[in-house]
This record gives structure tokens, C-alpha cells and sequence, in this order.
């Protein structure tokens, strides 16, 4: 059997590590995942809001580096769980377990929603390098 699922989408809010007791990180974030067909009432692209939760090193990695209106590929796999909610109705959540997160975007560009951070040329250059113009004339 096979159970593996790929999404890409933004970060609806900053990701939320916390550590289990037996010291496990375990962060929890939800991406907003834009459909790929509009809906034919309104002519708009719907969006899925979908729970995201990694694990470990992949937990620390997410905690780090990604923050809200990030571009996020999540590869992992679906869980369904069964819950209890306060009033004590017997309910089921939809998540996806990471196993893999990857940046869908660039920090340093202009989409980044990340502009707070932005890109800056250090003030000086490391002994023994100079920056070189390309003016097109490089091979690469």
C-alpha cells in the first residue's frame, strides 16, 4: 500500500514547535494550498487550508527557517485521527506528517512576504576576492 502525498503552499501563520516529554520537537504549522481548478459559481481558485506536522530534526529545521507567507513543499504522508472535542463529540483531523520540507521560494526575492529580512551586499569583501562584473561575456 501506498500512502504519500506532495503539497506546496504559504505558511498561514509562523510554524509552533513545542517538545514532548520525552524531548521529541514536534512543530505543527498549516499551509495554504490554492486548488488547481476554480469554482464554476464564483470563477476563483479555491484554497485548502491543511495541517502540517514534522517531527525531530524536520521540526527544528521548520522552526528556524520558515515563518509566515513563506513558500513551503511539504512531502510526507496523511494521517487521520480520531479525537475527542470539548463537549465530548467523537471527531476525526486530517494532517499531514512531514517527511521532507523544502523552501518553494527565495528569501532574497521580491515575492518573499519575509521583507523585513531583506538581502544586503556585505560592506566588505573577503581578502584575496573581488566581485566581478558579468557583462555577459561568462560561459556559466
Amino acid at each position: 500500500m501506498l500512502n504519500h502525498i506532495t503539497i506546496m503552499g504559504r505558511l498561514v501563520a509562523d510554524p509552533d514547535m513545542r517538545t514532548t516529554p520525552s524531548g521529541a520537537a514536534v512543530t505543527t504549522m498549516r499551509l495554504a494550498v490554492d486548488r488547481d481548478f476554480k469554482n464554476k459559481q464564483t470563477g476563483e481558485k479555491e484554497t485548502d487550508f491543511i495541517t502540517v506536522v514534522a517531527w525531530r530534526q524536520t521540526a527544528e529545521f521548520v522552526s528556524r527557517y520558515f515563518t509566515k507567507g513563506r513558500l513551503a513543499v511539504v512531502e510526507g504522508r496523511l494521517q487521520i485521527r480520531p479525537y475527542t472535542d470539548r463537549d465530548g463529540n467523537k471527531r476525526t483531523a486530517a494532517e499531514v506528517v512531514a517527511g521532507s520540507v523544502y523552501f518553494g521560494d527565495s528569501q532574497k526575492g521580491g515575492d518573499s512576504a519575509n521583507t523585513s529580512q531583506e538581502y544586503q551586499k556585505p560592506a566588505q569583501q573577503s581578502a584575496g576576492f573581488q566581485e566581478v562584473d558579468d557583462d555577459g561575456d561568462f560561459p556559466f
